[in-house]
């Protein structure tokens, strides 16, 4: 953590001496003085983190690890008072702003005042920054007892972490299991064997890349795979890559396995060549060979770089097959025109249970668990999430314990504790650890920050990203929005094995929740405690009360009913963020409201999304850094005035909540770029029942238009609009998603002349205020060609021909609008379609007919509540991909055997109701 605290204390260091011109110039030098000391010392900050964390500790070796973590703590608790004295600083400036222009001897007089206001916290700073450099320079001396200060004389191990890894190692003896103790490798040691053997790509050499998280069983598949298909080859290898390797050593390594293979002597001299020697003596050696070439456990992603001009492509049928934690890694081998993928995933619940019996029971009962541990042999099992590392470490360990409910249950309810302590189980713990001391800085908080969340829970990528955002993990990018560079960041926790993918959009295709293993979580957990990153709190756990433990940076509030927990936090550590998760106690939730603003008025984040929060106090809006405030399903009624003076918030999230009306104050946030506001209680447009009265939607003010950073906005009630405020819509023109609803049919015309100038535009939702309403869209000239998604809920004045020209269109959901003209037609030029459905007699004709070559990328089609509608004609070559085909109850349509008669070609297609 010490890694990324000065790392982000840097950035913020870097920011205010771009920003703040106006720090007294002996203060500008001093923070440009610690700014290099703190560069100086980051380059080896990596290094110290993994020797804290990760080196086996004996005898002497613990003294020193001691003093390591010592060490990496002094300098992560500096970091975090460079980032509060810097926040202090600001928020103390922006009490005083320059209010409304004056003139003449009044505006001198304020001007002065001001300047002497705000030279206090100046001079402030200037006494915090000089004590911090103080620290700083002795925590730098400080590091010389433990050769940090050697650091140019030699090489960092940080890119290396896989040396750390000591004691006992389960991986060890993956290589050499036999073929009973192996469960669940069938189905992939097939495929791959498939790939090495392949009669059909004989002559060409090929690449394949065994992917998946750390403990999934890649080293023992790929030996198995080994052993079983090197006596095919010519020639083959085994390389272990794991360790710290130069180019020059993985070349002599590769020669050394194929003279052994052969039981022929090594090559004279290899050991005093160069690289371009050693290169052109593999290539040699291959010209008219075979080769099958095994590398485990690569984490470099340029690795490939380093060997193919090697292993060259002798036309005569090279393998070689890397097990590796990162996508990336096989990714980049992808410049080779033969190349396989195959990604492992955890074992079912099955298969688990029978390795973890195999191990377990292996002795005294064969392989088969006893009834009376049935239960907690599956609770344990369910614990480990499919991973056979942990499996076979757990199940060992078990198999020396005596056979009794007792002692079983005591490892299921301690396995946290025993995780950081049992010489049996420190090893998964380790191997899991590699790949976060493999992250960059910027990426360890963002991983870390799934302990914040409960076990097994799926994270929306919204939230998430959003709170990424908030909390100051995201570093801006050249031509990149801060979403763009947080979507990147995620996809490389997913490429690396670190972060699943818990549900994916059907349209996309892409992330839309996700998580982490649950093992993965308990190891996030202990980081967080000991890098003071994060403190959670659960249940009636008194001992989390000790002000000494209390020591946090962020608290995750999890079901938590001890009210004077937050009354204990240390004021001197300054909390950033809290979360809460499903208070059914409103008292308690109303406390943490009541003394966050006094124990935590540097916070950026508040979370409260389904508590049972009802109310929210007026000094909120003392809380100057705040950044992202959820509201989301509490019982909170209304917003205080105060509201308006957070102006360095990024999302209000207040959707489901009871909040219908946003105070005007709002006008003042400035940075704000989402405002979340609907209730849709039992309201579904898939649903039988469909009722628009049962949608409550915002009422917004004057004003507004001054949110020019908004991107999304939803849901708007027009029902409580005037026109003079509809019209500001027309100033946001950053907005990518706009809902509204209760459209007047006189308003029409303003909004779509708003909606026009919306050029970023990626989403639209607009719905009349009945079914009466007409939506006059015949006043759009034409809509943002940037539109991805459409939805129109009420009849349509006309249907413009400009609406087939939105070739980004992916998404078109018509609602009530009562088409006359057939939609098939109508909108069959839409070529990247990939969802239409159309509800609640959106079509008034008879029949509707898919001909061949139409909506080729279509895979979602709904038709339902179409009270006119006969007959679906769906021809031969029509939607080729179609995925899902919902029909829904339309009185007209034949029934066949209770189920909807649809007809394709000349066979026949049927959909459940």
């Amino acid at each position: 953590m010490a890694e990324t605290a000065v790392g982000f204390a840097i950035d913020r260091m870097v920011s205010l001496l771009t920003n703040e011109t106006s720090l007294l110039r002996d203060v500008h030098s001093e923070v440009e003085s610690i700014k290099h000391e703190l560069e100086a010392i980051q380059c080896f900050l990596k290094d110290a983190d993994m020797k804290a964390d990760l080196e086996y500790s004996q005898g002497d070796h613990q003294t020193t690890r001691d003093g390591v973590k010592a060490w990496v703590k002094q300098l992560t608790e500096i970091a975090f008072q460079i980032e509060d004295v810097i926040d202090e600083y600001t928020f103390h400036l922006e009490q005083h702003p320059g209010g409304r222009r004056a003139r003449g001897f009044i505006a001198s007089l304020c001007k002065i005042g001001r300047s002497i206001i705000k030279l206090k916290p100046r001079h402030n700073i200037a006494s915090c920054i000089q004590e911090i450099k103080k620290a700083v320079v002795e925590i730098k001396e400080r590091s010389a007892r433990y050769g940090f200060d050697s650091i140019e004389k030699g090489t960092t191990n940080a890119d290396n972490p896989s040396q750390y890894v000591s004691g006992y190692d389960p991986r060890k003896g993956s290589m050499y299991l036999e073929d009973d103790d192996l469960v669940g490798i069938e189905s992939p040691r097939d495929e791959l064997v498939g790939w090495l053997l392949n009669n059909d790509q004989q002559t060409q050499r090929a690449i394949i890349s065994v992917v998946g998280m750390g403990g999934l069983g890649k080293t023992t598949l790929a030996r198995k795979v080994y052993d079983l298909v090197k006596n095919d080859f010519d020639c083959h290898a085994w390389i272990a890559v794991s360790q710290p390797y130069q180019k020059e050593g993985l070349l002599k390594k590769i020669i050394k396995q194929f003279c052994k293979g052969n039981k022929e002597p090594a090559s004279q001299g290899i050991d005093s060549m160069d690289e371009e020697a050693l290169t052109e003596k593999v290539r040699q050696y291959l010209q008219k060979k075979r080769y099958a070439v095994f590398f485990d456990d690569v984490w470099k992603v340029g690795f490939w770089g380093d060997i193919e001009h090697a292993l060259l492509d002798n036309k005569i049928g090279g393998r070689i097959v890397i097990t590796t934690r990162s996508k990336e890694v096989g990714d980049f081998c992808k410049i080779s025109p033969s190349v396989y993928d195959l990604e492992l995933k955890p074992l079912d619940p099955e298969k688990a249970y029978e390795l973890f019996c195999k191990r377990a029971f292996r002795v005294e009962f064969g392989g088969r668990c006893p009834p009376s541990l049935n239960d907690l042999s599956r609770k344990i099992v369910k614990k480990c999430g499919g991973l056979p590392l942990a499996i076979v470490a757990i199940a060992g360990l078990l198999s020396t314990k005596d056979r009794t409910v007792y002692e079983w249950d005591k490892l299921h309810s301690s396995l946290s504790s025993e995780l950081e302590s049992n010489p049996h189980l420190t090893s998964i713990k380790r191997i899991l650890l590699l790949s976060y001391y493999d992250l960059p800085y910027y990426l360890k908080c963002c991983f870390l920050y799934f302990g914040m969340y409960p076990e097994d829970y799926s994270i929306k990528l919204s939230r998430l990203l959003r709170q990424w955002i908030a909390e100051g993990f995201i570093k801006s990018k050249k031509d990149k929005t801060l979403e763009g560079v947080a979507h990147q960041y995620l996809s490389e926790l997913i490429h690396r094995s670190l972060v699943q993918i818990s549900d994916v959009h059907f349209l996309r295709g892409t992330c839309k929740a996700c998580r982490v293993h649950d093992l993965l979580h308990e190891v996030i957990l202990k980081k967080m405690e000991d890098l003071i990153f994060c403190r959670v709190l659960s249940g009636n756990d008194q001992s989390t009360l000790r002000g000494d433990q209390l020591v946090t940076r962020r608290l995750s509030i999890i079901n938590s009913s001890s009210i004077n927990v937050l009354h204990n936090i240390d004021q001197s550590f300054q909390v950033r963020s809290i979360l809460n998760f499903k208070f059914s106690d409103r008292i308690f939730a109303n406390s943490i409201l009541s003394t966050h603003t006094k124990n935590f008025k540097l916070l950026k984040l508040l979370d409260f999304e389904d508590s049972a929060l009802d109310y929210i106090h007026e000094d909120i809006g003392n809380l100057f850094h705040l950044r992202y405030h959820s509201l989301r399903n509490t019982k909170v009624k209304m917003l205080p005035k105060s509201i308006g003076k957070l102006v360095n918030l990024e999302t209000l999230d207040i959707r489901d909540s009871f909040v219908v009306e946003i105070p005007a104050e709002i006008e003042r946030l400035s940075k704000l770029r989402y405002l979340l506001a609907y209730s849709r209680y039992d309201f579904n447009i898939d649903s039988i029942q469909f009722n628009l009265s049962t949608v409550r939607g915002m009422k917004v003010h004057e004003g507004i238009g001054c949110l020019g950073a908004l991107q999304k906005l939803s849901l708007l009630d027009a029902s409580k609009m005037g026109v003079d405020i509809i019209k500001e819509l027309g100033k946001l023109t950053h907005l990518k998603i706009l809902e509204i609803f209760k459209l007047k049919s006189e308003d029409g015309k303003i909004l779509f002349e708003c909606i026009a100038k919306m050029n970023h535009l990626e989403s639209l939702n607009v719905t009349t205020i009945s079914g009466d309403d007409i939506i006059h869209i015949e006043f759009l000239s034409s809509l943002p060609q940037s539109l991805r998604s459409l939805s129109l809920t009420g009849p349509l004045s006309k249907l413009p021909e400009w609406i087939s020209q939105l070739q980004n269109l992916v998404n078109l959901t018509l609602v009530l609008t009562k088409l006359e003209d057939d939609p098939v037609k109508t909108f069959r030029n839409l070529h990247n379609l990939l969802m239409l459905r159309m509800l609640y007699d959106a079509y008034n004709g008879e029949k509707l007919q898919f001909e061949e070559g139409v909506f080729s990328r279509l895979k979602l089609l709904s038709a339902m509540h179409l009270s006119k509608l006969n007959s679906i004609v769906i021809e031969e070559g029509a939607l080729p991909i179609l995925e899902k085909l919902i029909i829904g109850p339309s009185p007209k349509l034949e029934i066949i055997n209770g189920r909807i008669y649809v007809v394709q070609s000349d066979h026949h297609r049927y959909n459940e109701d």
